[in-house]
């Protein structure tokens, strides 16, 4: 899991190296530090890391800046991580703005510059702040995450998907669960993409179909032979037992099915290679490939 992160936001380049080295030295075992030059930077930072489910714990912001002032950037912050702590940097002719931003940004506390030695007017403000967020906030949805409408034959479609294959995944609902309109504001993504599944790396998919699923999770959607002893179309309990005794006698097998690839496009190949299986071992052709209850299809026959 990753680090909970601590961002600092500022203009100044002296100024933000000093934060960011100051924060390293007393955090670095527990969280992970990083800065940004502009609110704007600083805004896209915090949407990707909702996006790949990273924890923010605080945002330390510089008022002054070029652009959007710093009360704007922890005000919108909030919308994305609304238990992270908000802190602002202000000069000491900046307490007007450090009012503002109270009032506007629910500001948790305000640092005047400078703050040297941190171990005094630093430190202490910060591991506060730490303390009641660590009291109160819940670890930030990741892995695979799919979001959707519980009703949606689309959203019920990618979790049997999921589910057929073995791939853990966590359900979020656009409707019970409030955490996803922050999530999906983050990525971009509108109601009529839903659903949207999101991966570890931030990226997300939007409104996608098996097939794409798939073709990102790196599924096998085509066959890797031209010719095969056997070929199992229809990827239930049948068809994996069938695989099972296949594989188990040495055989070159392929198992299709519309969750382990997908049916349409594997349907053409698996005919081709079941015309040449009954060319190598004509005492196939006559005999049926129904599958019974016990798994073992109908009239195959042992082949050494």
């Amino acid at each position: 899991m990753n680090k909970p992160v601590l961002l600092v936001i500022d203009d100044d380049a002296q100024v933000l190296a000093a934060v960011r080295r100051d924060l390293r030295a007393r955090y670095r075992e527990s969280y992970t530090v990083i800065s940004a030059s502009s609110g704007e930077e600083a805004l896209a930072t915090i949407r990707e890391l909702k996006a790949r489910g990273d924890s923010l714990a605080i945002v330390i912001s510089d008022q002054r800046m070029p652009g959007m002032q710093g009360n704007d950037v922890l005000a919108q912050s909030r919308d994305v991580y609304p238990l992270a702590r908000r802190v602002m940097l202000t000069a000491y002719s900046d307490i007007d703005a450090a009012i503002k931003a109270i009032n506007v940004a629910h500001l948790d506390h305000y640092l005047s510059k400078p703050w040297d030695p941190p171990e005094e007017f630093l430190f202490p403000v910060i591991d506060d702040l730490l303390d009641a967020w660590q009291a109160e906030y819940l670890p930030e949805a990741k892995g695979l995450r799919l979001v959707g409408h519980q009703w949606s034959p689309r959203s019920h479609e990618i979790k049997d998907f999921l589910a057929g294959n073995l791939i853990p995944y966590r359900w979020l609902d656009v409707a019970r669960n409030p955490d996803t309109r922050s999530l999906l504001d983050a990525a971009g993504i509108g109601a009529s993409e839903l659903p949207a599944l999101f991966f570890e790396d931030g990226s997300a998919l939007r409104n996608p179909e098996p097939r794409q699923v798939a073709e990102r999770l790196g599924r096998s959607l085509s066959a890797t032979h031209d010719l095969y002893d056997l070929v199992i179309v229809g990827a239930g309990p049948s068809g994996l037992g069938a695989a099972v005794y296949g594989a188990s006698e040495g055989l070159r097998l392929m198992l299709a099915g519309s969750r382990l690839a997908c049916l349409d496009e594997a349907r053409p190949k698996a005919e081709r290679s079941l015309a040449g299986c009954a060319g190598r071992f004509p005492q196939l052709a006559a005999e049926s490939w129904e599958t019974r209850a016990t798994g073992w299809p109908r009239g195959s026959r042992r082949v050494s």
